[in-house]
């Protein structure tokens, strides 16, 4: 299967850190599967490690699955802060997420986390309905599982989903400095949330649904629990600094380390979202910092809340303006097959950030 219409897929910049994802597929790159098929991918995944792309060669199909990942973490990083003075903007191009990837706060953890999730996410899910040559469901599960349940069905494959992001994500970070860790530590942040937030989920069977015995396996949670998890953690992200153990019999993994800011402060979770600067100002625009400003932004002039025109509008006052939208309205289904409706026109009224 070509996949020339693939829109998006992962890459990294030249620097090996994350670079968001690349637009437009182009013929005049292109890699080859183990079974000889070619791939048509941008010019710019030259800029992915080897390794990635030896994965990808590895599980036919896997590529799809990454690329439908981050699209569905970057639709969730948008509704998770639609409401925020910083909202998960984006723009065309190999850094979709602009010059906050490459800072080391509290936005970009989240950044890091979600798109981590979302590979796994996928990758697990795409697992179980066979859409990768390479793995299947987790067929581990079965056997007696209680007094009135056993294991059985297809359940979704998160141990594979989990290796193959850390192979395939991790790998894109190069160094041993504060921002390699910080990325790392999020990159797992976003799989662990995938893993923690599994359901077991279960069908009975029985005379007459009476369920005397039920067949359960594990499901994925949705994308949106998921994100929602995130969410909170980013809200309760711990402030980090570099640690070093400063022995040379320590294994490097005990070397160097995070360590919480505030010597008070318990140290980070695997699941916490750490970071280690301090956000830039999302009120204004700075090409230094990448950041577009609210000015233009749509705000709730009744909500004290960060949607609220006070907050989101950083205290630079709003303008109200008012615009006619026609929906359709008052439909009726018709036996059979016709739906009729109406044009019903109303009045909004909407406030807008100075």
């Amino acid at each position: 299967l070509a996949l020339s219409s693939l829109s998006n897929t992962l890459a990294v910049n030249n620097s090996g850190r994350w670079g968001g994802i690349i637009n437009v597929a182009s013929s005049t790159n292109l890699l080859t599967d183990s079974k000889n098929v070619q791939l048509v991918l941008d010019p710019s995944l030259q800029l992915l490690s080897r390794k990635q792309r030896k994965l990808i060669r590895q599980n036919p199909g896997i590529l799809h699955s990454v690329s439908s990942g981050l699209q569905t973490a970057i639709k969730e990083c948008k509704w998770q802060f639609r409401n925020r003075r910083w909202n998960c903007p984006t723009s065309q191009g190999p850094n979709i997420f602009g010059k906050i990837v490459n800072r080391g706060c509290r936005e970009t953890a989240f950044i890091f986390a979600i798109t981590s999730a979302g590979v796994t996410h996928s990758v697990a899910r795409s697992c179980s309905e066979g859409s990768i040559e390479s793995c299947t469901c987790d067929y581990r599960r079965r056997g007696p599982g209680g007094p009135d349940w056993h294991w059985g069905g297809c359940s979704d494959n998160i141990d594979f989903g989990r290796l193959f992001g850390r192979e395939f994500v991790d790998s894109s970070e190069k160094g041993r400095d504060l921002r390699f860790l910080m990325n790392l530590h999020n990159n797992e942040a976003g799989r662990m949330t995938v893993f923690s937030e599994m359901r077991q989920e279960c069908k009975c069977h029985g005379m007459s649904g009476s369920c005397t015995v039920r067949t359960c396996w594990m499901r994925l949670p949705t994308f949106r629990a998921v994100g929602d998890v995130l969410k909170d953690r980013f809200d309760g992200a711990s402030r980090v600094i570099y640690g070093n153990k400063g022995s040379n019999r320590a294994s490097r993994v005990e070397l160097h380390h995070l360590e919480p800011e505030n010597p008070a402060h318990k140290p980070p979770s695997p699941h916490d979202l750490v970071y280690f600067e301090k956000s830039p100002n999302f009120c204004t625009y700075s090409g230094k910092t990448g950041t577009a400003g609210t000015a233009g932004r749509f705000c709730n002039s009744s909500s004290p809340g960060l949607d609220g025109c006070e907050l989101l509008c950083c205290g630079r006052g709003y303008r109200t303006r008012t615009q006619r939208v026609t929906e359709r309205c008052n439909c009726t289904f018709h036996w059979c097959c016709h739906v009729s409706c109406l044009n019903c026109t109303n009045t909004q009224v909407l406030h807008e950030c100075l």
